[in-house]
């Protein structure tokens, strides 16, 4: 499968199932566009018809450009066969082992966000906090249930979990005590809203964790707008120092700011170059996950407003790159020539299979967007998985397993969707969630361009 796109002055064309990247002429683009439509004449009479102007445009050219069309087939980077399609289900089935856990060490917050997925922390339910019991509980379950697997991730998410640090903590400790007699290695990442930093804490964290996600909306009327505390206060003018305080001191290792635009601020480009502008470098931005109802629901009005802001954001990417000041955009991550390796494309993340959430009680869910869903409550620590039926619904999402996607030249970079995104548009986790696919498609592009920029200013 081919996909052709113009953006930034490059004509690009994408092999899917190779992953081959061309950038090409315009007579070229066009004969490529037409090669499995028209025979050869009739493709030499199109396009010696339609640049009839450029006198460089002969016959000869084009029977040229057609062989090196055929010999790029021929190779196997261009109009590649899809070979994958059996071995997304094969790969899935195959996997039997736990490799992360995402632990909601606190349901309550202290912050009273409105467009809050989870409920300003509560996921429905009760406000809670995991005791050190069911948290070391879910360890021993991670090391059972990861088997050989070395390397074992564990997110401590919210709510807040600053709220509970004490038992982060110690949790951390236990993991650190126990992770050589199992011969495994734990990788933490925590996520937090800013708001009880202190300099003791950060030391903490930038020892701790391997990753540190922190919430910031961008410029500060936008992020005070949803982002306050129970006194309706706006949290930017605390949060802000705070963060930059602590990444000053993280040194090289890794972090993310992680901002969520909404229809209030569809122009978010300039709230990531705000970001940008105060010296983060390592940037996500990520649309809101909401009903279609609410009032701050992106709309399809705004769809070809986030279309511009993410080519405006791949530009001025390329150009502060060039100036010496470049940042990182979480969705623009993309390595054309060593992975992600095919296993990864084509089945996910693996939520509910190998990725799992785990409530302050100890409950499993197939990640955080579905936790309070009673549904989809997969087991506990204790037990393991014991609702195998969901499981295997969750087993069968791959980039194959739904209509909608099987003649899409992008399946291969979202590996069929995020179900959580799926199932809130459709009921359905191997539904579609279509919005979404417009902006991921638009993200990957932009991707491409500025790895072909990049490529052509090394040339």
């Amino acid at each position: 499968m081919v996909h052709q796109y113009k953006l930034n002055g490059y004509n690009i064309v994408l092999d899917t199932c190779s992953g081959s990247v061309h950038t090409v002429d315009e007579v070229a683009y066009d004969i490529i566009e037409l090669y499995k439509q028209k025979t050869q004449d009739e493709i030499i009479d199109i396009i010696l018809a339609k640049y009839s102007h450029l006198p460089d445009v002969t016959r000869e050219e084009v029977l040229e450009c057609l062989g090196d069309i055929k010999a790029l087939e021929e190779s196997g980077k261009l109009f590649s066969k899809d070979i994958y399609e059996n071995l997304a289900y094969d790969y899935k089935n195959n996997s039997k082992v736990v490799k992360a856990l995402c632990l909601h060490v606190a349901h309550s917050c202290n912050l009273n966000c409105s467009y809050c997925f989870a409920s300003q922390g509560k996921y429905q339910g009760d406000r809670a906090l995991m005791s050190f019991e069911v948290g070391k509980q879910a360890f021993d379950y991670l090391i059972k249930a990861s088997g050989t697997r070395r390397n074992l991730e564990v997110d401590f998410f919210g709510g807040e979990p600053m709220l509970n640090f004490e038992v982060v903590k110690q949790l951390v400790a236990y993991a650190r005590s126990i992770e050589k007699q199992h011969n495994k290695n734990f990788r933490f990442t925590f996520t937090t809203n800013g708001v009880l930093l202190d300099e003791e804490v950060m030391d903490y964290l930038n020892k701790e964790m391997s990753n540190v996600v922190l919430s910031l909306d961008g410029r500060k009327e936008v992020h005070d707008h949803f982002r306050k505390d129970y006194a309706g206060k706006g949290s930017y003018d605390v949060i802000l120092p705070k963060f930059k305080r602590l990444v000053e001191k993280r040194g090289n290792k890794d972090y993310y700011m992680r901002g969520t635009y909404t229809h209030n601020n569809v122009d978010f480009f300039k709230d990531i170059i705000h970001m940008a502008d105060m010296g983060f470098t390592e940037l996500s931005m990520e649309p809101v996950v909401c009903p279609p109802s609410d009032p701050y629901a992106l709309t399809n009005e705004d769809l070809p407003i986030l279309f511009e802001q993410y080519e405006l954001l791949a530009k001025e990417m390329i150009k502060r790159k060039k100036e010496g000041r470049g940042f990182t955009f979480y969705h623009y991550m993309l390595d054309l020539t060593h992975g992600p390796c095919i296993y990864k494309r084509i089945t996910g993340c693996g939520s509910g299979t190998e990725y799992m959430a785990v409530t302050p009680w100890g409950d499993l869910y197939p990640c955080h967007q579905f936790v309070g869903d009673e549904k989809y409550k997969l087991g506990n620590v204790w037990e393991g998985v014991v609702n195998t039926e969901v499981q295997d619904e969750f087993r069968s999402c791959n980039a194959y397993a739904k209509e909608e996607c099987k003649d899409c030249w992008a399946k291969l970079y979202c590996s069929g969707g995020c179900p959580a995104n799926g199932y809130h548009a459709t009921g359905k986790v191997n539904g579609v969630y279509k919005y979404g696919c417009e902006l991921f498609k638009k993200r990957i592009e932009c991707a491409v361009m500025i790895k072909v920029a990049e490529n052509a200013d090394e040339e």
